[in-house]
């Protein structure tokens, strides 16, 4: 456990002060009762157990102080608890490899069943968004906490041509840091030099923004978002899946890289012709491993539901370092109530 304001303990000192105080006033009182009664009738009227219980109400009332004292020192401890601001990108591959029937009935149709699964098990604190890729990425749904929308998103996907899974990682960074300033025309595109200086011109002559100073934390440290990433992992254009991983690395985003399909492969119907659509492992492994991630390989329907399931669980919980002062002001609270009611119920006073 740990204190914000340590100095605030300094105080407890005053609890050794308090106890003399009282041993002290004791004494005095003692006395003072000698003075008009004899010794044996005080300890007749007393009684052993009257004797241990009027000192029941002030060490309660001690004990209160303490904890009043350890609550004023906001006391931290660090505990297992749901996350409360939590955004996760669900980055889906709609190339047409993902038409393949290796995983049935296809990868593109048990990616969305799983997907929707995961959306509608996570809790209602967690904001999520849909970011669709192929030759390049958009962002289908912004993140939210309307699970409905993010239903019909994802039943909204369709396939198109090629596989730009850099372009996916890249779309969703934005998607979760959309005040950042990345630049997405120049990291999927590409730029060419302006006449205003050294700032990049978009294609279509408007000068982009400035970039928003940015400094690297470590990899894998960001608490509260995450992107995950489905695909069968076979690039085919836009920016190195890798090169686009250590951009999220640099943000502390990790990257949980989903891959689905079979070692041997599939066939998919492309325009009448069938085509076999080969599953690239290694660059899934490689991008979780730059962000600190994991990698989970679904080879069936049924696998992918086990993949989600997994994800579900590393995600509903969080171990953080929380202030816990309100438990100890309660603790103190409860004390000085249960002084007061003692004190009345057994010598009619309250003090």
């Amino acid at each position: 456990m740990k204190f914000l304001w340590p100095q605030a303990l300094w105080l407890l000192l005053a609890a050794p002060a308090l106890v003399g105080a009282y041993l002290l006033l004791l004494r005095r009182k003692k006395k003072t009762a000698l003075r008009y009664a004899s010794l044996g009738l005080i300890k007749a009227a007393l009684g052993p157990g009257q004797r241990i219980r009027r000192h029941v109400p002030p060490a309660l009332f001690l004990l209160a102080l303490v904890a009043a004292v350890l609550a004023l020192a906001r006391p931290t401890a660090v505990l297992t608890l749901p996350s409360e601001q939590r955004t996760i990108i669900l980055a889906i591959d709609v190339s047409l490899s993902m038409r393949a029937s290796d995983v049935e009935p296809s990868r593109l149709q048990a990616a969305q069943e799983a997907a929707k699964a995961f959306v509608l098990e996570q809790p209602a604190d967690v904001r999520i968004g849909i970011v669709s890729f192929a030759g390049t990425a958009s962002v289908v749904q912004a993140p939210t906490r309307n699970r409905e929308d993010l239903v019909a998103a994802v039943d909204r996907l369709q396939l198109q041509r090629h596989t730009a899974i850099g372009s996916g990682i890249i779309v969703a960074l934005a998607a979760l840091f959309p005040d950042a300033g990345i630049d997405l025309e120049s990291l999927l595109f590409g730029g060419r030099p302006g006449r205003d200086g050294d700032r990049p011109i978009a294609g279509d002559g408007a000068r982009r923004p400035e970039p928003k100073p940015f400094a690297p934390v470590p990899a894998g440290s960001h608490p509260s978002a995450a992107i995950i990433l489905l695909t069968d992992g076979r690039r085919t254009m836009g920016p190195d899946p890798v090169d686009a991983a250590r951009m999220a690395a640099e943000r502390g985003v990790r990257v949980y890289t989903v891959g689905f399909g079979t070692v041997a492969g599939g066939m998919a119907d492309v325009g009448g012709w069938s085509i076999y659509m080969r599953f690239d492992e290694e660059t899934l492994k490689a991008v979780a491993d730059v962000t600190k991630a994991e990698y989970f390989h679904a080879g069936s329907a049924a696998d992918l539901r086990k993949v989600y399931q997994q994800l579900n669980t590393q995600f509903v919980l969080e171990r953080k370092e929380t202030e816990v002062g309100a438990i100890a002001a309660a603790v103190a609270s409860l004390l000085v109530l249960a002084a007061a009611a003692l004190s009345v119920l057994w010598f009619n006073r309250s003090a």
